[in-house]
């Protein structure tokens, strides 16, 4: 179907880090994912799945992976996320997620929706193994990231993973879009390419855009060869500002 297609034409396209979920689907989005890659090679993907707070008691960390491989159909993730912080204290999750990287079952671990307070008590509470990511909500609307998470992740070798980068693709109605679209007429561009290559500015930084369609497929692969000038940056940091967080870590 449509959503295999637009899986396998991105990975054709060099983008190989594939993001899942536990959640999604209640595992018919890793059904489907092991669908559209059971006849390419494993070491050439870079899985990511993630595990719900719910099950995030270590017994029940370490049986949700294993019910998220057998879903998937391979025999490790490149990376395995708590999907935001529950009530399980975090020391118990990261015991188990280091647990799988000594069984061969993940190769990384990572974290999502933390703020910074969350990613210290995380990253004090492991004994071996790195934070390698936190997966955060990050587009034009919504930037707070730069002023907290960011700093934090660059000082401590933490990748930071953007989220629904296009928002609810309300930038289209922003008084700030005009700028958008003469950034993209100067480079042969789309809109939306020049949002990922904003987001992507920072070598911390990195997309994962929903795709569900050849076309937005083909668009987002082509936002990886656009690069931007300071003066385009300065003109979309006006046009979008960063504005001061009132609460906590924004999710969706």
């Amino acid at each position: 179907d449509e959503a295999k297609r637009a899986l396998r034409r991105g990975i054709e396209l060099g983008m190989v880090h594939v993001d899942t979920a536990e959640m999604y689907g209640d595992g018919a989005a890793e059904r489907l994912l092991g669908e559209a890659i059971r006849d390419l090679p494993r070491e050439q993907l870079f899985l990511v799945s993630k595990v719900l707070p719910s099950n995030a008691r270590y017994d029940a960390t370490i049986r949700a992976c294993e019910g998220s491989l057998r879903r998937i159909g391979v025999d490790y993730l490149d990376c395995y996320l708590l999907h935001w912080r529950g009530s399980t204290p975090l020391g118990e999750t990261m015991r188990a997620l280091e647990q799988l990287v000594r069984d061969g079952k993940i190769r990384a671990l990572g974290v999502s929706n933390f703020d910074v307070d969350d990613l210290e008590e995380a990253r004090t509470a492991l004994e071996r193994e790195p934070i390698a990511c936190n997966q955060v909500l990050y587009h034009l609307g919504e930037r707070t990231i730069e002023l907290h998470e960011i700093p934090y992740c660059r000082e401590h070798g933490i990748a930071v993973v953007a989220y629904t980068p296009f928002g609810r693709n309300d930038w289209t109605d922003h008084p700030g879009a005009h700028v958008l679209d003469d950034v993209a007429r100067a480079h042969g561009a789309t809109p939306r390419q020049v949002i990922l290559a904003f987001l992507t500015r920072d070598p911390v930084t990195f997309a994962i855009p929903k795709a569900s369609s050849l076309a937005h497929v083909e668009e987002n692969a082509g936002a990886g060869e656009l690069h931007l000038t300071d003066e385009e940056i300065a003109a979309i940091d006006r046009a979008f500002p960063a504005r001061k967080r009132r609460g906590g870590i924004p999710t969706l």
